[in-house]
C-alpha cells in the first residue's frame, strides 16, 4: 500500500490542537498549535544532530501541506 507522506490528525480530547503526522523517515507527529514533535521511532543522539537540519525543513512541508490541504477544504465547501 502507498501512503502519503503526511497525514492530518485531530482529537476530541485535544480541541484546540491539530496534529500532522510524517508517515516516512523520521516519522514523528507535530502539534501545530504548539509545535510540539514526538518522534514514533527510537533516535540516537547522533540520528537526532544528523536530522536537525531535515527536520527543519521537514516541519515548513508540514506546515504547507496543512495550508494546501485547509484550502483544499475550503474550495470545496
Amino acid at each position: 500500500m502507498d501512503l502519503p507522506k503526511f497525514v492530518l490528525a485531530d482529537n476530541t480530547d485535544f480541541p484546540d490542537h491539530l496534529f500532522v503526522i510524517h508517515l516516512e523517515y523520521p516519522r514523528f507527529i507535530i502539534d501545530l498549535e504548539t509545535e510540539n514533535i514526538e518522534f514514533l521511532e527510537e533516535l540516537d543522539e547522533s540520528e537526532e544532530i544528523e536530522l536537525k537540519e531535515e527536520m527543519d525543513r521537514l516541519i515548513d512541508l508540514a506546515g504547507e501541506f496543512y495550508e494546501r490541504e485547509i484550502t483544499r477544504f475550503a474550495d470545496d465547501e
